[in-house]
Parts: structure tokens; C-alpha cells; sequence
């Protein structure tokens, strides 16, 4: 009989589970404490050798940290909380990987089996919390209920996050179950099963290749390996195609290739986003279509295109249900790089001018307009030249992430793995933690966050849990840089468009930052022009602790391409 398929000594449920985690390849959980899981705790002090548990200061950070893990890794990452409260706050991580397609798996300390169902302290159905579906938050929510089921119940866990269409699983452990004793074995490591596409359909696809004047390929989504990146590459160049990467998904494909044309998503460029409507072919391949790259469903106009419309995607509950394709391929995106390039491509092809058009559009949507004092295109320019190649940007939500879309080249990840971690979900509070966790995941590798002041503030005291667990302590380093035009950005622009000069709830109060972080032992160094932040950033990025770079910027400073002024003139001009 295999080793791992014996039974094993009696050991509480929560040292199996931990176990169970070891023998998925798991060597971090994130987390916060709970007395609903204390025999899973002595777990993780049984197997320190293996595994550690990060403890951090809220379960909304513990759950980004994880989802990151999840981008970073291709496998589930894991967050442990309690329960009710811990849970809930958990949520904004769970659906974010929903969003997101990241593998992530939820566990929740829950109430003795024989307190269920009587409202006990902090007691929630999270079958119904959590509530699986198209639109729900996890792929898949479960109770376990009989401890010597509990690898069984961790492998599906894996197994469903990993298949087709990544995205995150919730298990819910009654205390006494972890508590009880187990001789249940461990399962083994779960890999994905890889479905490639059928060979007529990827004839189909060569047709309508074939029969194009303007085809354009968007890139993204969740399960790539450099193999099946570089492989997409390689059918790009065979066929010249023009290359734009889906929201918040640019490192799909290296912005530096002669036929990356740019990020379809947020704050567009108005070229690219012509070229789009113009396209007589779109390839969109493991991208979900959804509303912030397809402008709303009207760059691509649902549920009917005006484009011919090719979809390439893992799961197959995301072929149709928007989108009426042309031609839809099941394909696993490990997979999906190596499919296409077995098409071969004529000798001559007739989009040249195309392809090159788009590579010009995006080199003129690089060229930075002078803002002053400070000018947020610069600092991102600053940035690609002085932090190492192999860096990680991340960023929450707000319009201070724009000037990362349109100014920085992300890497191709066949060269470093992920270069960016930021939220299709759009929540708020998701890049420092993020980079937090890549900090401490990947300590040889540089992890830079941008964050907005109200942004920022939603989880600055993740601080702490970088100091506590030794953050800078490999070659790369933590940097935190906080732009602050002390206003919910967004929401100001939006009502200066629709209710000019009537500013309500979007104005900020802020801490001195700097102050903020030297508190948690961090450097730091408030910025106010464009000539400071360089010296400032080779600071950070010397040894030392991690360190924080305040940016204060006018609130005027609204997105990369308008200020609040000229927002606020159109929108009057409009209603006059």
C-alpha cells in the first residue's frame, strides 16, 4: 500500500488538516487567531518545520494576502479566520478571487456540531454567506462534518479551485471536529486536469484568420504558465497580430514586444479602444469579457458583436453566457498558448500596417504630459528604470492606478512569473497587502505598491504583519508609496461629471503617513515634487526596513488624461 494511503496515529483533526495542507505544497497560511480553530493553531506549532502561519491584523488583509498567494503561485492560496465576524471579513477577499479567477481557499473556524442551528455565538450558514454560483462568491462552500473526512474534504477544495475556471472554495470546520481525534490518511497533491481544444475548432479559428483584414488578440485570465505564455508569444509573432492584454491582466503578455498594443480596461487609450471597434476579428483568449474590458459591454457590444468573435476559455460556463461568439474553444489556459500555435500562418499576411499602427498608438499614449509640481507619470517612469527587472507592482482600486496601466511596461511572465497583482474586482484595500504577502513569499523579489490615501487606509496596519514576519529580510525590498490628494479620487471625478461642483462624502482627512509608518518601524519620506521622488525611491530601495513614500499631490489631480477642473468645465459645458 502507498505510505500516504495508510492510516496514521490518532492525532487531533486540526493536525491532520494541517497535514492536508502540507501535502497540497502549502508553506503559508494567512490569518487571524481564533479560539473556533485552537487544535488547528497546535497544528501549525507541530508542523513549523513545514508550514507557518501568518498572523495578521485583520481578516480583510489576511484574505488579499492570500488571493495573492493565489496569483503568485497558480495554487489555492489559503486564509484561516473564525468565525462570523472573521468570516465576514474575509468576504472582500473571497470575491475578489471570485472576480479575479484566483484559486484561493477560505477556512472558517464554526461552532460545535451539537450548538449548530441555535444562533450559538457568532454562528453563520456559510452555505448561504458564501452562496456558490455564477454570481455568488466561492465555486463551491461546505461544512465538514466527520473529522476523518477532512483530507478528503481538503483535496476537492483543491481540485475545484484548480479546474477550469480558477476561483475560490470556503470549508467551513466545526471546533469539535478539529478537535477529535483522526487516523485518516492524507491525500496526494492535486493537479489540474488540462483540456485542449478540439482540432476542428482550432481549424476554424485558422479560417477565420485567413478571411481577416483586422484581427486583434486580447490576452488574460487566471492559470497561464510561462510555457503556454511564451507559446502565446509565439503564435502572436507567426501571425503579426496586435496584442492587448484584458483589465488588470497586462503581464499576460510582455509590453515590451513589438505587438503589445496596450491594456483593454479602465481609462483606455481612445486609439486602442478604436482599434477595437474597428477590428474585424477579436481572439479573446482567457479573458472573461467583462464589464471593464469590454467598456461596459459596448467596446464589445453584447450579447451580439459587431466584430467576428473567437473565445478561448477554461471554463466552460463562460462560453455564451455573455457573448454569442463566432467560435468558442474550451482550453485550459496552461494549455491554450501551446493549441494556438499549432496554427500555421501563410507566408504573407495582410495586417502589417495594422499591427504596426497599434505598436505606434501605444508608444504615443507613453508620452507623459508635464504635470507640476509633482507628475505621477514620471514617478512610474522613475520606477521602470531604477527598480529591478524582476519587481512586483500592485495596486488597489482608485484613479491613481491609471498612471500604473498606461505608464508602466509589465514583464511577460515567462520571464519573472506575475509582475502585477491588482483587482479586476476593484476593491479597495488590496495592493499593500498584496505586496505585503509578496514580500514575504518572495523576499529575494522587489514588491511595489501604489496605493491611494483612502485606499491605503483600508489596510495600513498590515504594517505590522510585514515588520512581525520579516519583510526585507532576503535581497528585494518592501516600498509602500501613498498618493494622497486627500480624496476618494474616483468618486470625486464621477460626481464632478454628473453633479458638477456638488462635492458630498469624497473629501479625506489624513494622517501624516510618513509619521504613520516610522510608528511601525518603517523609513519614510514625504514627497512634493517630481525631483524629490527619485532620490527618495533609491532610498527605498536600499537596505533597511521597508519604507514608506508619501506623495502629496493637488486634489485638482484627478486621472492621467484630466484634472478636476477640466472635468467639471465639460460636465457644465454639457448641461448648459
Amino acid at each position: 500500500m502507498n505510505a500516504s494511503a495508510e492510516s496514521r496515529p490518532a492525532r487531533p483533526g486540526g493536525h491532520l488538516l494541517v497535514e492536508a495542507l502540507v501535502a497540497q505544497g502549502v508553506d503559508t497560511v494567512f490569518g487571524v487567531p481564533g479560539e473556533s480553530f485552537l487544535a488547528a493553531l497546535d497544528g501549525f506549532h507541530q508542523h513549523g518545520e513545514a508550514i507557518r502561519f501568518v498572523a495578521c491584523r485583520h481578516e480583510g488583509g489576511a484574505a488579499f494576502m492570500a488571493e495573492a498567494q493565489g496569483k503568485l503561485t497558480g495554487r489555492p492560496g489559503v486564509c484561516f479566520v473564525t468565525r462570523g465576524p472573521g468570516a465576514t471579513n474575509a468576504a472582500i477577499g473571497v470575491h475578489t478571487a471570485f472576480q479575479d479567477s484566483t484559486p484561493l481557499l477560505l477556512l472558517v473556524g464554526q461552532v460545535a456540531r451539537d450548538q449548530r442551528d441555535r444562533e450559538a455565538f457568532q454562528e453563520l450558514d456559510y452555505r448561504q454567506v458564501f452562496g456558490p454560483g455564477t454570481l455568488g462568491m466561492a465555486k463551491w462552500v461546505a461544512e465538514v462534518e466527520d473529522v476523518q473526512r477532512l483530507a478528503e474534504y481538503v483535496a476537492r477544495a483543491f481540485h475545484v479551485a484548480l479546474q477550469g475556471r480558477p476561483g475560490p472554495v470556503v470549508l467551513a470546520l466545526p471546533e469539535d471536529v478539529l478537535s477529535a481525534p483522526a487516523t485518516a490518511p492524507v491525500l496526494p497533491r492535486v493537479e489540474p486536469a488540462q483540456a485542449w481544444p478540439a482540432p476542428g475548432a482550432l481549424r476554424g479559428l485558422r479560417t477565420l484568420l485567413l478571411q481577416s483584414r483586422k484581427p486583434l488578440l486580447i490576452a488574460g485570465g487566471s492559470g497561464w504558465t510561462a510555457e503556454s505564455v511564451q507559446a502565446l508569444q509565439r503564435f502572436a509573432e507567426n501571425w503579426n497580430l496586435p496584442v492587448g492584454c484584458g483589465f488588470r491582466f497586462q503581464d499576460t503578455f510582455d509590453n515590451r514586444h513589438p505587438n503589445y498594443a496596450g491594456d483593454v480596461g479602465i481609462a483606455i487609450n481612445p486609439r486602442l479602444a478604436q482599434r477595437v471597434r474597428d477590428s474585424d476579428l477579436l481572439i479573446a483568449v482567457g479573458v472573461r469579457l467583462g464589464e471593464m474590458t469590454t467598456g461596459g459591454y459596448t467596446l464589445i457590444e453584447a450579447p451580439r458583436p459587431k466584430q467576428k468573435l473567437v473565445h478561448l476559455h477554461a471554463g466552460a460556463e463562460e462560453l455564451g453566457r455573455v457573448y454569442a461568439a463566432d467560435l468558442m474553444l474550451q482550453c485550459s489556459l496552461a494549455a491554450a498558448g501551446k493549441a494556438l500555435e499549432t496554427l500555421t500562418a501563410p507566408p504573407q499576411l495582410p495586417w502589417a500596417d495594422w499591427t504596426a499602427g497599434a505598436a505606434a498608438d501605444l508608444e504615443a499614449n507613453r508620452v507623459p504630459h508635464a504635470v507640476a509640481p509633482l507628475d505621477m507619470a514620471q514617478v512610474v517612469l522613475a520606477l521602470e528604470r531604477l527598480a529591478p527587472a524582476d519587481s512586483l507592482y500592485t495596486n488597489g482600486a482608485g484613479n491613481y492606478s491609471g498612471w500604473l496601466h498606461r505608464y508602466m511596461r509589465y514583464r511577460g511572465l515567462q520571464h519573472f512569473g506575475r509582475t502585477q497583482l491588482a483587482p479586476t474586482a476593484g476593491a479597495m484595500g488590496y495592493g499593500f497587502p498584496a505586496a505585503v504577502a509578496a514580500a514575504l513569499l518572495y523576499p529575494e523579489r522587489t514588491a511595489i505598491n501604489l496605493a491611494g490615501d483612502g485606499d491605503f487606509l483600508m489596510t495600513s496596519q498590515e504594517m505590522a504583519t510585514a515588520m512581525a514576519y520579516g519583510a526585507n529580510r532576503g535581497a528585494g525590498r518592501l516600498v509602500s508609496i501613498v498618493v494622497d490628494n486627500g480624496s476618494y479620487g474616483t468618486i470625486r471625478m464621477h460626481q464632478e461629471r454628473h453633479y458638477p461642483g456638488r462635492v458630498s462624502g469624497s473629501d479625506l482627512f489624513n494622517p501624516d503617513f510618513a509619521a504613520l509608518a516610522r510608528s511601525y518601524g518603517w523609513r519614510a519620506a514625504r514627497v512634493e515634487c517630481t525631483q524629490a521622488f527619485e532620490p527618495a525611491l533609491l532610498e527605498a530601495l536600499s537596505d533597511g526596513p521597508p519604507m514608506l513614500l508619501h506623495l502629496k499631490l493637488d486634489t485638482d489631480v484627478s486621472t492621467s488624461r484630466s484634472t478636476l477642473s477640466e472635468i467639471r468645465a465639460a460636465a457644465v459645458k454639457g448641461k448648459g
